[in-house]
């Protein structure tokens, strides 16, 4: 979940151009400025400079580092590390901060992941005489890798005959990787090879990115997007070294290997916050442009779906009798949402399952499954694993994906990307609409090539998909309203949430909003449970946020939703509704009532989730509390 960048740049180009190379210092900082939603307990910097390695580690967010450096400036260097925490090891203090330097002062290291045989490495090297002043994993890590570095025949240093190139820091990487247990990105720099960064990379996010004199590392690419826009993918179990002007790949036993080089499609602006205070209210705004962008390009003038991403053989896929949606978070319920439209509109089983569960009950899955994975980062580490259990039990696997070349697409058989942008915020918002727009995509297309509709009932469903942009527009235009009743409201303590059919996994995610965001009591109910116990829960002045079908349809929950209503606020519940405009009949039941346009119910989600996100967004705001960064979490969950 931490943020990680690396930096090599030649200064020979620097002087000869005047542009292109930079000093590391000013990349390192940059990148992790664009990095500190992943974490940001703690952050710090290495640079190898003419004297050696040079680091400045600093607790709290990035602009603690920032104060440090500018009391204690660094010198200056074309070789550097930097790092964005969250603390798994260690709580988030200077000395559990990275980069940990250890081989007397010649050694810096970052980590992302954790380290889960840390225990014995760290008793065979303290029975070694090693001492170890911070409580991490990653300390382990870099002693061991200092001890191999060591015990490699000559001193590595050029003067002395060693390598240029960092041969000798690569082949300690490797030999260190390969006796590691666990999910990591190791990022090494070594003050006897001042123009190399070496890393490792297991079960956790890394990718390179190409420059001009220049190459970099990052956890993901907003890392280096305001130098380039070149990348390169890795593989599992992979070591990569890089200076100013070559990158080399090889396994964890020096094997060559290959990455495989791709084009970032969007540049630095689309991940600022354009305007808006907080990166979280952007993306909101994003949200008719992401679901669009989604479904941009997917059919043809006559209706019929094309997901050039989806290559499954189609008699495989006519074959499924059972779809299993793995996902973590705000990927679960939108996984929960996509289970109503595709059992819908497929007529095949459809499961949803949480991730770091799923493996550990002894699933029943075979060549008849098809696993669904949603991951915002593609990166989740519990949803891999998850990926790849299945895998082994012969399922076939389709990703749902925000990231460009991030690893679980890599390791599935079909991935769908759902071309949202970047988003930085934490709490996640349009790639949950965006996750969802791309599994009803999948649910039609699976439906199209198994008979199970009408091309022309595909085709009407898909002209109501692409109006939903317009409608979130809408919804987005009258959002005053609802910021409105969130600031009056900055006091609640508790706030319950009640849907049916697929507004109760909107109601959930409206309740874990509230709890990321504003650190109060929130839950989603059933509303249909509300009689089996949760009613208690109901005072005088109990917010409760209802989620109300549409009244239209042959099967319509409305009447049933209202009753609810009317149970609720008849024992003292403050009642808030969201209905679709036209329904009158919910006013009188109701303290306030904000209305979305008309959509078909399975569609409702795509524009209901809105309200929600944009009454937790303001209460948090008007606690005082940083939405784009909130308590304890990171963005990505890279470990399990």
């Amino acid at each position: 979940m931490c943020g990680i960048v690396g930096y090599v740049g030649n200064i020979a180009s620097v002087n000869a151009s005047g542009t292109g190379p930079h000093q590391a210092l000013d990349v390192l900082m940059e990148g992790l400025r664009r990095l500190e939603y992943r974490g940001y307990d703690s952050a710090g910097v290495a640079v190898v400079a003419a004297d050696g390695i040079a680091m400045r580690k600093k607790s709290g967010k990035l602009a603690n580092l920032t104060a440090e450096l500018a009391a204690h400036p660094l010198p200056e260097a074309m070789t550097g590390i930097g790092h964005t925490r969250w603390a798994t090891h260690g709580g988030p203090t200077d000395k559990n901060a990275h980069p940990h330097v250890v081989d007397g002062g010649r050694l810096a290291v970052i980590h992302n992941g954790i380290i889960e045989n840390y225990a014995p490495l760290k008793a065979e090297l303290l029975a070694k005489g090693h001492r170890f002043i911070s409580d991490t994993d990653t300390e382990v890590a870099a002693a061991l890798l200092g001890e191999i570095y060591r015990s490699l025949p000559g001193d590595g240093g050029v003067e002395a005959g060693g390598s240029a190139d960092g041969a000798r820091l690569s082949e300690a990487m490797q030999l260190a990787a390969q006796r590691l247990e666990g999910a990591f990105t190791l990022l090494a720099a070594h003050a006897e090879h001042p123009g190399t960064v070496v890393a490792a990379r297991r079960n956790s996010p890394l990718v390179v990115g190409l420059g001009d004199g220049e190459n970099f590392l990052g956890s993901d690419v907003s890392g280096f997007i305001d130098y380039t826009r070149r990348a390169v993918e890795l593989g599992q179990d992979q070591v990569v070294t890089i200076t100013a002007d070559t990158v080399t790949i090889t396994d964890f036993y020096g094997a060559p290997a290959e990455g495989r080089e791709y084009l970032v499609d969007w540049d630095a602006a689309a991940a600022e916050k354009g305007g808006y205070p907080s990166f979280m209210e952007k993306e909101i705004h994003d949200q008719p442009e992401a679901v669009a962008q989604t479904l941009l390009g997917r059919s043809d003038v006559d209706g019929r779906l094309t997901l050039d991403e989806m290559r499954i053989d189609a008699d495989v896929l006519k074959t499924i009798n059972k779809i299993i949606v793995l996902a973590c978070g705000t990927s679960a319920y939108a996984g929960q949402v996509a289970k109503y439209a595709i059992e819908h509109w497929c007529r095949i089983p459809t499961e949803v399952e949480l991730s770091h569960e799923f493996r550990y009950r002894d699933p029943i899955v075979d060549d008849k499954t098809l696993i669904v994975s949603l991951s915002q980062s593609g990166e989740t580490m519990d949803t891999l694993m998850a990926v790849r259990y299945a895998r082994e039990q012969g399922a076939t696997t389709v990703a749902i994906c925000n990231t460009n070349g991030s690893t679980i697409p890599r390791e599935s058989d079909a991935v769908l990307y759902t071309h949202a942008g970047p988003e930085i915020a934490v709490a996640s918002t349009k790639a949950f609409l965006a996750q969802i727009t791309a599994a009803y995509l999948l649910g039609l297309y699976l439906a199209q090539l198994r008979g199970n509709l009408f091309q022309g009932q595909i085709k009407d469903i898909l002209a109501d998909l692409a109006k939903v942009p317009a409608k979130i527009a809408k919804v987005l235009a009258n959002e005053q309203q609802v910021k409105d009743l969130a600031r009056s409201m900055s006091e609640t303590r508790s706030v319950l949430f009640l849907g049916r059919h697929v507004g109760f996994p909107v109601a959930m995610e409206g309740a874990l909003k509230l709890k990321e965001l504003a650190y109060i009591h929130a839950e989603g109910f059933a509303a249909g449970e509300l009689k089996h116990g949760p009613i208690a829960l109901i005072e005088e002045g109990q917010p409760v946020i209802v989620v109300v079908p549409s009244p239209r349809g042959r099967d319509s929950l409305h009447a049933k939703v209202v009753s609810n209503i009317q149970e609720v606020r008849a024992r003292g519940a403050k009642t808030i509704v969201i209905a679709e405009e036209g329904d009158e009949s919910v006013a009188e039941h109701a303290e306030h009532v904000f209305y979305i346009p008309e959509t078909t119910p399975l569609l409702a989600p795509l524009l209901t989730t809105v309200p929600l996100q944009i009454f937790a967004c303001e209460l948090a705001t008007a606690k005082g509390y940083d939405v784009d960064q909130p308590r304890n979490l990171a963005k990505s969950v890279t470990v399990e």
